[in-house]
């Protein structure tokens, strides 16, 4: 069961979910993504891309409902950095959430595929995806980093990592206290929909990546940065 991604579609990944499911779940995913210290990943990684007093723009692609755009907005206001935030995912049930949940901070949205970005903006120094890229194939995988490389953009992945005891311990803690049954489901489906690290290395090097890092996280998670190859 975990010698391979599984290739099962999160409910998730449906295309009508009652809002008030698909809120309850994005609620969920926040506390656990919170509290397991998922965020840190992406605060680290930035920390390693981004120079003091050099302007940045940021797109969180597959934002869902906000919830890292606002962690990320509320670490840099310690960390000071020159951050102009973006979010863009492709269901308008999401951005309607993240526009409520984002009320009172500066990020923007856009409701698009990715792969459209540039329609909206002319740059965008670093893509960013938490916990995106285990609801895409292989191919979807290897079209992104070389979406970004195309583009001059560096980009920052903070997911899941394959793995039995996070999929059992997520599938325990999710049956005993989630109240989603979109998170019971998918959250150990999840896992087994995330990587190895040599699968990241083989993937990467697929789509031509030069210059970049794959590197094991707390808590069963994988950062990953890929850097223009011209940087």
């Amino acid at each position: 069961m975990f010698k391979f991604r599984s290739q099962d579609k999160e409910l998730l990944d449906q295309e009508e979910i009652p809002s008030s499911d698909l809120f309850q779940n994005l609620r969920e995913l926040d506390f656990i993504n919170h509290w397991l210290g998922g965020y840190k990943i992406s605060f680290d990684a930035l920390k390693k891309v981004i120079k003091p007093g050099q302007p940045y723009i940021l797109v969180d692609i597959g934002c869902g409902g906000g919830d890292t755009l606002k962690r990320i907005h509320q670490w840099n206001k310690h960390g000071g950095y020159q951050l102009d935030l973006y979010g863009v995912d492709i269901k308008p049930v999401c951005i309607t959430y993240a526009e409520e949940n984002l009320k009172s901070s500066p990020v923007k949205l856009i409701c698009d595929d990715y792969r459209h970005i540039f329609n909206h903006l002319k740059q965008v120094d670093i893509i960013h995806a938490c916990l995106f890229c285990h609801h895409l194939a292989e191919n979807q995988l290897v079209e992104l980093v070389r979406f970004a490389l195309e583009n001059k953009s560096v980009l920052v992945i903070n997911d899941l990592e394959r793995n039995p005891l996070a999929y059992y311990s997520i599938k325990w803690l999710t049956q005993l206290f989630s109240k989603s049954y979109l998170v019971k489901n998918d959250a150990p489906l999840s896992v087994l929909r995330g990587f190895k690290k040599i699968e990241w290395i083989s993937l990467l090097q697929k789509a031509g990546a030069v210059k970049y890092s794959v590197r094991n996280k707390w808590a069963f998670r994988h950062e990953v940065i890929v850097y223009g190859n011209a940087s």
